[in-house]
């Protein structure tokens, strides 16, 4: 088990553990000793009666004990029954609060991210980084949480369908640990830009053809967070802002948008489809050609192209390529119908 947030437990179990075997092998070869001293008895006779003894078992002695030898075999039972009480008192503790519960959980935990594949990295599990797992669980996308706050992991344990490890995330163990190597993208929410910016720089290195998406807060650490890798970046304050201002002036528009970006409801969504799994027969076709309305239902209302250039509400006449990514509008069963439509 390697999972961070547990090394306390395991360094502290472990402790325990050793205390215990060495407190046992300790009362052990005093036992012996000291009944060898006492009574002059063999050494396997001494081993038997000290064995006995700290057991507590009941056995006859191996001979009748001299007064010295008596307080002293009184004083190895008090001495091992305080010994043993607090090994199993401290045991105990690591159970009934809660620590053992959360090592197998998270052991359970581990085994789960070993195996997955193309899933984002969520780092920081504040209001952007819950807001961005709700929507990855919503399309069915998974992934794992990284943060290295007791209350936050606390919080996030409370949901047994939530992967998650608690560290930090500009560290690369930490990273590996969350499979940045076999992950499609890294989200990076923590309040602190120059966190996000050693995450990014971080993330980037070890997996260079990940997608990587920070929040920034100041408007200085957004071209800081580019040059450190990023591949987009996000400030909620100033999206919020410029939302509230179209509000005023252009309402009706935004709450089109919204309806259709982030709306609950299964009547029509607008998806991104990539063209790189294109069928031979479409390959040089233009959007007339392919007669995806009439086929599917759905609408290509933009396109952009292997240059990464937009193009919004595209000519007819205009010829795909595998190369490009077609932004759909359309309801789920029309745009799995042009997904199997292109593919076939």
């Amino acid at each position: 088990m390697n999972h961070q947030q547990f090394n306390k437990f395991q360094q502290a179990s472990s402790l325990t553990i050793k205390i215990g075997m060495g407190v046992l092998l300790t009362l052990i070869v005093v036992g012996t000793v000291g009944y060898h001293i006492i009574e002059g008895w063999k050494i396997i006779d001494c081993l038997y009666m000290t064995i006995i003894t700290i057991t507590t078992v009941g056995f006859k002695e191996v001979e009748p004990l001299s007064q010295g030898g008596k307080i002293f075999t009184m004083g190895l039972i008090i001495t091992s029954l305080s010994s043993l009480a607090y090994v199993g008192a401290t045991l105990a503790r690591f159970v009934f609060d809660g620590d053992l519960a959360n090592y197998i959980k998270t052991y359970r935990v581990d085994k789960k991210i070993a195996k997955l594949k193309n899933h984002v990295i969520i780092v920081g599990y504040g209001r952007n980084g819950e807001q961005a797992a709700i929507e990855l669980a919503e399309h069915g996308v998974e992934f794992v949480i990284v943060d290295k706050r007791d209350n936050v992991i606390s919080r996030v344990r409370e949901n047994r369908e939530l992967l998650y490890i608690k560290g930090d995330a500009t560290h690369e163990e930490v990273l590996e640990q969350a499979g940045i190597y076999e992950a499609r993208a890294l989200i990076a929410t923590t309040p602190n830009d120059a966190d996000n910016v050693f995450v990014v720089l971080t993330a980037r290195s070890m997996n260079p053809g990940l997608t990587v998406i920070s929040r920034a807060s100041e408007m200085g650490s957004q071209m800081k967070l580019k040059r450190a890798g990023a591949t987009n970046v996000i400030m909620p304050e100033r999206i919020g802002g410029q939302r509230m201002a179209k509000l005023v002036h252009q309402p009706d528009v935004v709450e089109f948008f919204e309806s259709i970006l982030l709306q609950k409801t299964q009547d029509v969504s607008l998806e991104e489809i990539s063209c790189r799994n294109l069928a031979q027969q479409f390959v040089g076709k233009s959007i007339l050609d392919l007669r995806i309305r009439e086929l599917s239902g759905a609408n290509i209302v933009g396109i952009k192209t292997g240059g990464a250039r937009y193009i919004f509400n595209p000519d007819p006449k205009m010829i795909i390529s595998r190369h490009d990514q077609l932004f759909v509008l359309g309801n789920p069963g029309q745009i799995k119908k042009l997904r199997e439509m292109l593919e076939m």
